[in-house]
């Protein structure tokens, strides 16, 4: 909560999700909220706050979905603290909210993370807000397991299901399985049902088996061309069907490293921003030097798995990096650009109504940018959690 009553932003060339405005105005009200935001000058008393962006560019603030820790820490650690540093450590770099996301482990640690993950969520964090949790596997394709650890992977349990969503006290929003193995529809059909995000990741299915998932229920795919079946003029797979099915959204990695540039390009051709949802996969050791971290080996930005240096183990990926990144592999303006890191994210995390966009109504979160599109600030309902000591913006 803002306790300095109501601010008055002035001077900003604003992007909403309809619009682009030129010098305007944008009210946020004590609760953190938007209350208008005008091309004209809006009308304001003695006691608001007033803050002038100096023709600075404000922009949507980014949703991630899918994102396991960086600067040394990680959701796996099961700790307040490492969710605390995360949050902060992604704000810097353009994340105004997210989801903690899990990794294939046992019952006891995912139910320790999930208790710890949603004390979190009840307590709030300092940067950018937790939304809730992403579970990626336990319940995945052992061919396609990627980094995750092979002994922990298990066909889909409905009950331990149930026993994941009450531990959290139902604050998972988006479950990534593989919907082909024994048990797999089953599981999609149940959880979306119970209005969570469903998503085909580390899988092997057929393109007929993804057919199937998505009549079940599967609306979403992760880190799309990774972990899962590829695409084959004579199999389709899983890569393929998330370029030719509308009712899947496709998670993207925009490093460089994951998906080529060339075939983000692709995406964005094939798909349209409207069905991309960028993410960063961000893990321990974003944001840290080339080096040893526990499994992992860092180096030029790259990450794999010490004992294993063919396969990638996670992205140092932030979001800000995301999103340079994709307007230079496409060549797209901004604004057909900025939907795949804000209101599309949000809308997979189930915040749309709140998050994603700069409207009237919504939570003020929000960046500001300069003319390079360098992040200045980073403002979460309305408070800079981001952003040169001292200086307004």
């Amino acid at each position: 909560m803002n306790a300095e009553g109501k601010t008055l932003y002035v001077n900003g060339k604003f992007y909403t999700s309809f619009e682009m405005i030129e010098n305007g105005q944008m009210l946020v009200d004590e609760t953190g909220k938007i209350e208008d935001i005008s091309h004209e000058q809006l009308e304001f008393s003695d006691d608001f706050k007033v803050i002038d962006l100096k023709g600075n560019i404000v922009v949507p603030g980014f949703v991630d979905v899918h994102m396991h820790g960086g600067n040394g820490y990680e959701v796996m650690a099961g700790t307040y603290k490492d969710i605390d540093e995360i949050s902060k450590f992604h704000a810097s770099h353009g994340t105004t909210s997210f989801l903690a996301s899990t990794a294939a482990a046992a019952n006891e640690d995912l139910i320790h993370v999930l208790k710890s993950c949603a004390s979190s969520f009840e307590k709030g964090v300092s940067g950018a807000e937790l939304l809730g949790v992403h579970l990626e596997g336990p319940f995945i394709n052992k061919r396609m397991r990627g980094a995750m650890d092979v002994k922990q992977i298990r066909l889909p349990d409905l009950e331990e299901m149930k026993q994941f969503i009450r531990t959290s006290e139902d604050t998972i929003r988006l479950v990534t399985l593989a919907p082909e193995v024994e048990g797999g529809l089953e599981l999609v059909e149940y959880l979306h049902d119970k209005g969570i995000t469903v998503s085909i990741g580390h899988s092997d299915a057929t393109y007929q088996e993804v057919l199937q998932a998505v009549q079940h229920g599967v609306r979403h795919t992760t880190h799309h061309f990774n972990g899962m079946r590829p695409l084959h003029h004579r199999d389709p797979g899983v890569a393929g069907a998330g370029l030719m099915m509308n009712e899947l959204i496709v998670e993207l990695i925009a490093d460089g490293i994951h998906v080529h540039p060339a075939v983000v390009k692709f995406l964005f051709q094939t798909k349209g921003t409207a069905n991309i949802c960028a993410i960063t996969d961000a893990v321990k050791s974003t944001g840290l030097r080339d080096g040893e971290y526990a499994d992992v080996h860092v180096k030029d930005g790259k990450i794999f798995l010490s004992d294993n240096p063919e396969t990638l183990a996670g992205s140092s990926l932030t979001m800000m990096t995301g999103l340079h990144n994709v307007l230079q592999y496409t060549g797209l303006p901004l604004e057909k650009v900025l939907p795949s890191f804000a209101i599309v994210p949000a809308r997979k995390a189930k915040v749309d109504n709140r998050k994603g966009s700069i409207e009237k109504g919504k939570d003020a979160d929000f960046l500001i940018l300069d003319d390079d599109l360098n992040l200045l600030s980073t403002f979460v309902k309305g408070k800079k959690v981001h952003g040169p000591v001292g200086l307004l913006i």
